[in-house]
Formats: structure tokens, sequence, C-alpha cells
């Protein structure tokens, strides 16, 4: 079928009463933002729903994007007709024909705006359902839950028909839940926590720290890619590269081996808060679950998070392995997660780790080096930019590989 529209319908975000507007508003600059690279469609974001005129574009790879999209209960891809009901009846059938085998049930379902129109509700439901059993041999009508629904929308502008209801990623449209920044590592994690904090609203910027020469230019390109992949449901993401090599060196000559970890982390953490309020952001993200990790532990977490007042949370906390891994699988980061490029968080990892650190000894040892001078040179070096959905920074190493080859 040659869709002319698709038709998107609210979740969450219908429930907000008074905010709705803004909901709304805010859904139609995300959708924007993730279809950036679609020309020729217009998409209006109304009070009851949201409409992307196709234009020519095909239906199909703007629906793949419109799944990511946070704020969107289900959508529909709709074909929109004149109002020829002689021309409603032959697409009607289409529809039915395409999607029929021998057993199955329909239904049509009218809803009428134009008041005018030569037929009421009922009227077109049996005109069109008469149509459909004399051309369909073996159809019957269903009216609880038919496995074919075609639904007849007659508006002012024409007469709108659509057989489809796709399931969108639900939450809320990112932007709606504050602003915060999220410590973006090259892992599973992180990516997910990520796609989490947005689901409830949050606009994230990415704080990824890179350590050259250690880290390499490939195990940045995968931390863009990683962002590109979950910008689809937010739009667009702000990255902030942060170097990091000289704080790295100093902690990992001054401190001692047990505690190199967890004086790093701290510093990471300081660095990536001072950023947030830089950026006018209320909390930090991270992509740490409970005793996952020696640096995961109660007194880790306590002793990391003595460096800043602003809120850390964690969306992965209380989840296992398996179950971060399937939520990766799903929004498609896994694969590209697990590519082994060294990031800043398995660099300088000594042997035994203090999976325990004690607080005071935490304090003393940071005290061995020049924490606000590291500070300064980390923040005074950062680069950002903007990421959208569909960029692709692994291609791009390869082929610089390619070029120096």
């Amino acid at each position: 079928m040659e869709y002319t529209e698709i038709m998107v319908r609210y979740g969450e975000l219908s429930t907000k009463g008074k905010n709705r507007k803004d909901f709304i508003k805010q859904l139609g600059k995300n959708v924007r933002h993730s279809l950036h690279d679609f020309p020729g469609l217009d998409i209006r974001a109304q009070y009851d729903r949201l409409h992307v005129a196709l234009n020519g574009t095909p239906a199909q790879p703007v629906m793949n994007r419109l799944k990511g999209v946070f704020g969107i209960e289900n959508f529909s891809p709709m074909i929109k007709l004149e109002k020829d009901f002689d021309q409603v009846k032959a697409t009607a059938l289409q529809m039915v024909q395409a999607q029929y085998k021998p057993g199955m049930t329909f239904k049509i379902n009218t809803k009428r705006q134009d008041h005018h129109f030569e037929y009421d509700t009922n009227q077109i439901n049996d005109k069109l359902g008469g149509h459909i059993l004399r051309n369909v041999p073996g159809i019957e009508v269903q009216m609880k839950q038919p496995d074919i629904m075609i639904k007849v929308e007659v508006r002012l502008n024409g007469i709108f028909l659509t057989s489809e209801t796709i399931k969108g990623a639900g939450g809320l449209p990112v932007g709606t839940g504050g602003h915060a920044v999220m410590m973006l590592s090259g892992g599973i994690d992180s990516p997910v926590a990520s796609y989490l904090g947005m689901k409830r609203g949050v606009k994230l910027d990415m704080v990824h720290f890179f350590s050259p020469p250690y880290t390499s230019e490939q195990a940045l390109a995968k931390a863009k890619e990683l962002t590109s992949k979950i910008a689809g449901y937010a739009g667009s993401i702000q990255f902030v590269q942060v170097p990091f090599t000289k704080a790295q060196e100093d902690i990992k000559e001054k401190v001692p081996e047990g505690y190199l970890m967890t004086i790093q982390r701290r510093m990471m953490l300081r660095i990536t808060a001072a950023i947030a309020q830089l950026r006018g952001a209320k909390g930090v993200f991270t992509g740490e679950s409970l005793g996952q990790v020696a640096s995961q532990t109660l007194e880790s977490m306590l002793a990391i998070n003595d460096v800043t007042t602003m809120p850390v949370l964690r969306p992965l906390v209380s989840m296992d392995k398996t179950e971060i891994i399937k939520i990766a699988e799903q929004i498609d980061t896994y694969e590209l997660s697990i590519l082994p490029f060294e990031d800043c968080c398995t660099i300088f990892t000594p042997p035994a780790p203090k999976t325990r650190p004690d607080l005071e000894k935490t304090r003393n040892f940071e005290k061995l080096i020049d924490v606000d001078a590291l500070m300064k040179e980390a923040i005074d070096g950062i680069q950002v930019c903007n990421i959208k959905p569909g960029e692709n920074f692994m291609n791009q190493q390869e082929d610089v590989f390619a070029e120096l080859l």
C-alpha cells in the first residue's frame, strides 16, 4: 500500500492536564529532529494527535524511526482519499485482501468529523462491510477482537483509511523530565541507562572521558556511534568529550594501587558534575548496577558520591547483567558495545582494587593529587558536538585507516 500519512497517538502525556500543551510541543520537536534526514515530510503536532504527511516518502523507514521516539503510544499508516465513496470501498477492499488469510474476521470502525458527508457512521460501516463480505469469500464480521480492523476517519479535508496499529516506545517526550548528563563509557550498561533515563523524559547530554594514547580513536568513534543509536529516542544528543589522560596518569603515579579506581571515579564524577552545572543540568546518570563489579558496592558508591551534592541517578542499580543485555539487544546497542576497544574505565585497572574503600582513607589519598588543577585542565579541553540518529562514526574510522594504508 502507498500510504500518504502516519497518524501518531499520544501515550502517557495525554494525562498531563494543564502541561499537556508543553508535552505535545516537545514531542513534535523531538519527532522533527528524529526524522531530520527525511526531506519533504510535513509534521503537525495537534492537541489530540500528531500527523506526519509523507508527501511521497516511503512509509516504512519513517515508521521504523518513529518506533523509537518516547511519548508515542502507537501510530497508524493511513491513506488519504477524496470524498469519493467508490474509491473508499476499493481501497478498504485492497487493505483487507492484502492481510486476509482463511478463517480471519474483520470489522469496520468509522469516526466522522464531517457531519455533512453523505453517509453517517452506521451507513459507512454497513456499506463498507457489505462490500468486503461480497468480495472476500469466507471472511466473517467479528465485533470484538477481529483479526482485521479497518478504521475510517471522515475529516473535513478528506477520508482517511488505516488497517494497522503499531506500538510505539511509550514513556514521556525527552525534554519534559528535566536536563541531566550521562557518564557514557563504551560498554553495555551506560547506553541502557541512557535509554531508561530518556524514557522518563530526561534530556541527557553524554559525557565521555577520552585518554589518548591509552584509548584509541576507534574507542571514541564507538562512543559517538552508541550516542547516535540512542539519539533516535531524543531527536539529537549533545556529546561532551573530556580529555582525561593527565588526570589518569597523575592518579596512577601518586595514589596507592588499591585506591586507583576509587580516586579515578571520584575525579570523573567531580568533572561530570562541574560540566552539568556549566550546562544547566540538574543531575548525573550512570550505568552502575549494584554489586556488578568492584567499584559498584555500596561502600564504593558512598566513597565516590562524596565529591558532589548533585543527584546521582542509577537506573540499572537493581538489574542483573542478563536483564541489561536483553534491553541492550532490544535497542540495538549490544553488538556495538561489545567491540573490544579500551575505554577510560578499563585502562590502569589494578589487579586487586578495593571493593569496600574506607571514606576517610579515600579523602586522604585524594590529597596526593592536585584536584583543582586536573579538573581545570580537563574542563578547559572539552569538545562538544551534536549527534543525530543514523550517523555512522565507526565507518569513518575504517575509511581513515584505509587511507593511511
